[in-house]
């Protein structure tokens, strides 16, 4: 198992493209594997056959063995006990194996003692390899999701699509549906007469942690309690931010949005507060010349965030290319490592889901993170006279050990200043 990204620390075979005794040449994609960040395709590097497949599905730690690709006629055997004992299992490894499968024999006995009745609940533990029983009554609607045998990804895309996983032939093995078949369904096949709505593919009880959801965890906690976070809010009148957006996007062919604006806007702003542009290492801090801002994009299993690069230099219609292609790669889980490295400060924007304001949680290595919330029409003053106004409230996360108090706050106003007056950003 290679290592796919710079933080990655195992694998998640998703599913095998190849089977044993098909020949690979470098460059060949073999599997599909589930990384911290994204889910990869696993290109050979070697010339051979692939003689033995180690490990179908699931998660493997880096360097572990996944596959043999040799020569015909190579002893798979001999190899793998060569490389066992070039690799002893940790101690206390062979003894947590041995528990886990007596848990198993005694979670298998109980199950056979459960009563039918009892046989729609959630167990557990579920084998990846168990069939459901066979049913006792007429047939009914083919399933829409996680009945069918389908490789997590193929579900997912399918999901994303509206695509009923019944409408498609698996070209895996034993029929099983993977990624390329989804992708490729044109909506001709299937099963005749009225499509049924696609369902969630919902798990109901224990749920097994995806790399991407295991290393959200692991940083967000190490940053949330390790880092001294505290939190600066204020609101800004977005009035002419409105109305030079309008007038922007007047123009045939050109097209940005709000959080466009205040990505240029933060930049501008970290330009003039190099130590809100800064990391903590540690020993030393770094306080960096480049300005690449992480923008933060949902996906079906947590949070991505991929990063702008110079973003000082560039114009708004370039901010939004590059944020809307770096997001539609997120969500198709195409995005690059490389990515969604090098960040040195990062936008978290839930206006669009009419979220006033929030404190997000810094995003390793930044010294802060800025939180946006929604446009809201509020009653302000204006020359002493009551008015509406259009209101945006914003919260920066501080890591109090680089940005004290009044540099954070500071930065704030900048940044309010150059959105209540948008002419100002490219001066």
């Amino acid at each position: 198992m290679p290592r796919l990204s710079d933080t990655m620390e195992e694998g998640n075979i998703v599913s095998w493209l190849v089977k044993e005794g098909d020949a690979v040449k470098p460059g060949d994609v073999l599997a599909e594997v589930e990384t911290d960040k994204a889910t990869m395709d696993l290109e050979s590097f070697h010339t051979g056959i692939l003689l033995h497949i180690g490990v179908k599905e699931g998660p493997v730690p880096v360097d572990g063995i996944i596959a043999i690709i040799g020569e015909k006629g190579d002893d798979v055997e001999a190899l793998l006990k060569k490389a066992e004992a070039d690799n002893p299992k940790k101690e206390g490894e062979e003894e947590e194996e041995e528990e886990e499968e007596d848990q198993e024999k005694e979670e298998t006995k109980d199950s056979k003692k459960e009563d039918a009745s009892e046989s729609s609940s959630v167990e557990p533990k579920v084998k990846k390899d168990a069939s459901p029983a066979p049913a006792k009554t007429a047939p009914a609607a083919a399933p829409m999701s996680g009945d069918f045998k389908a490789s997590p990804l193929a579900k997912k895309i399918a999901s994303e699509k509206g695509i009923a996983l019944h409408q498609i032939k698996g070209s895996g093995e034993g029929g099983r549906i993977i990624k390329r078949d989804v992708e490729n369904f044109s909506g001709s096949g299937g099963s005749a007469g009225v499509a049924l709505p696609l369902m969630p593919d919902v798990q109901y009880g224990d749920i097994p942690v995806s790399q991407m959801r295991k290393i959200i965890a692991k940083r967000l906690g190490e940053s949330k309690f390790s880092a001294p976070h505290f939190y600066l809010t204020t609101e800004i009148n977005m009035d002419n931010a409105i109305s030079a957006r309008k007038a922007i996007n007047s123009d045939e062919g050109v097209k940005v949005s709000f959080n466009d604006l205040i990505v240029k806007a933060s930049a501008v702003a970290l330009r003039k507060h190099p130590m809100v542009n800064a990391s903590w290492h540690g020993d030393k801090m770094t306080v960096h010349k480049d300005i690449n801002i992480g923008v933060a994009v949902a996906v079906a299993e947590g949070l991505v965030v991929p990063v702008l690069h110079s973003v000082d230099a560039m114009s708004l219609n370039e901010i939004n290319a590059q944020v809307r292609e770096l997001a539609k790669k997120s969500r198709e889980k195409k995005i690059q490592p490389a990515e969604m490295q090098g960040n040195t400060f990062t936008i978290s924007n839930l206006g669009m889901f009419d979220i006033d304001e929030f404190t997000a949680i810094i995003n390793p290595p930044d010294a802060c993170i800025l939180a946006v919330g929604s446009i809201v029409k509020k009653a302000v003053v204006k020359d002493d006279q009551l008015a509406i106004g259009n209101i945006m409230k914003v919260t920066l996360s501080c890591d109090h050990r680089i940005v004290d108090g009044v540099t954070g706050a500071k930065f704030l106003q900048t940044l309010k200043f150059l959105l209540e007056n948008p002419i100002r950003i490219y001066v």
